[in-house]
C-alpha cells in the first residue's frame, strides 16, 4: 500500500485477534517492558555505583544488561502502539531499522558473552596476569568491538534489502526479523552471501570460543583444588545459564523464518514472544541471584527499602 510521500507500508499479519484482546496484551506487554526497565537498570545502578563491582566481570554483565534493554527498546514501543491501533503497519524503511537493531543487537549479546568467557578463563587460568591482561583499555576495546562488529555486518544485508522489489505487503509475524525477506520479488546472492558471513562472525565464531574456554576453565578447575573448582562454579554458571537461553531464542527465531508456514498463527506468535519476551528479564534474575556480590548488594537495597 503506497500512501503520501510514496511511502510503502508493511502489513504486520501475525497478530492473533488483536482486536478483540487489545487492552490485555497491551497490559501483559507494557507490564513486562517496564520490569525488564526497571530489573536490567537496578543491577546496572548496582554496578555504577559500588566500586567493588568496577571489575570487567560486572562491567560487561552492566553491558549485557544495557543491551538486553536497547533489544527490548527496539520491539516493544512498536508493538504497545500496535496493539491500539486499527491496522499494524509499519513502513518499510523503519521495518528495515528494526530488523537492523534486531540482529545488531543480538550479535553484540553473543560477542559480550564471548568477551566474558574469556575475562572467566583468564582469571581462572591465569590469575596472575589477570591484572595485566584485563585492563580498562582492554575491556573497552571489547565493548567496542561487541557493538560496532554487529553494526558493520548487519548493515550491509539492511542496505542491500532498500532498494528491493517487493512482491508482497504482508509480513508474517509481529516484529521485522529475517521474514523481510520473504517480501523481496527475487532473492538476492550478495545479501545471502553476506548474511552467512553476518551469521558466522557474530554468532558461530563467538559460539564455538565460549565453548572452547569454558571447556578449558572445566579441565583445569578439575585439576585444581575445590576453592577453584567453586569460583568456576559461581562465575561461570550463570554466564551458561544464559549463553544456552539465548542460544534457544536464536534457534526460535531461525525455525520461525524458515518453518513459519507448518505453524499456525497461534503458535508462531507464541514462538515469536519467546524471543522477545523472558529472556531480557532473565538476565538480570540470573546474575541478580547466582552472581554473590550483585545478590549481597540487592539484598541490602531491598532490606533498605522495607526499612523506609
Amino acid at each position: 500500500m503506497d500512501g503520501e510521500y510514496n511511502v510503502t507500508y508493511i502489513i504486520l499479519s501475525g497478530h492473533v485477534e488483536v482486536q478483540k484482546y487489545r487492552y490485555l496484551y497491551f497490559l501483559i506487554m507494557f507490564t513486562v517492558y517496564i520490569l525488564i526497565i526497571c530489573c536490567n537498570f537496578t543491577i546496572v545502578c548496582l554496578i555504577w555505583i559500588h566500586r567493588n563491582l568496577h571489575e570487567p566481570m560486572y562491567i560487561f554483565i552492566a553491558a549485557l544488561l544495557i543491551n538486553s534493554v536497547l533489544f527490548s527498546t527496539n520491539i516493544y514501543p512498536k508493538l504497545l502502539i500496535d496493539f491500539l491501533s486499527e491496522k499494524q503497519i509499519i513502513s518499510y524503511s523503519a521495518c528495515l531499522f528494526q530488523f537492523f537493531l534486531f540482529y545488531s543487537l543480538g550479535g553484540s549479546e553473543f560477542l559480550l558473552l564471548a568477551a566474558m568467557a574469556y575475562d572467566r578463563y583468564v582469571s581462572i587460568c591465569k590469575p596472575l596476569q589477570y591484572p595485566t591482561i584485563m585492563r580498562k583499555t582492554t575491556v573497552g576495546f571489547f565493548l567496542g568491538l561487541a557493538w560496532l562488529v554487529p553494526a558493520c555486518q548487519i548493515a550491509v544485508p539492511a542496505i542491500l534489502s532498500a532498494d528491493m522489489k517487493l512482491c508482497s505487503l504482508f509480513l508474517n509475524g509481529i516484529v521485522c526479523n529475517n521474514s523481510i525477506y520473504n517480501l523481496h520479488c527475487v532473492s538476492s546472492r550478495t545479501r545471502s552471501i553476506f548474511g552467512v558471513v553476518a551469521l558466522t562472525n557474530i554468532a558461530l565464531f563467538p559460539l564455538l570460543f565460549i565453548l572452547f574456554t569454558y571447556t578449558r576453565i572445566l579441565i583445569i578447575s578439575y585439576r585444581s583444588c575445590k576453592t577453584v573448582r567453586k569460583k568456576a562454579a559461581q562465575t561461570c554458571l550463570p554466564h551458561l545459564l544464559v549463553l544456552f537461553s539465548f542460544s534457544c531464542l536464536c534457534a526460535y527465531d531461525v525455525i520461525i523464518v524458515r518453518l513459519g508456514s507448518e505453524f499456525t498463527k497461534t503458535a508462531r506468535l507464541i514462538m515469536t514472544l519467546q524471543v522477545i519476551l523472558y529472556h531480557p528479564l532473565f538476565n538480570p534474575i540470573i546474575y541478580g541471584l547466582k552472581m554473590k556480590e550483585i545478590s549481597k548488594h540487592l539484598k541490602r537495597l531491598f532490606s533498605q527499602t522495607k526499612v523506609m
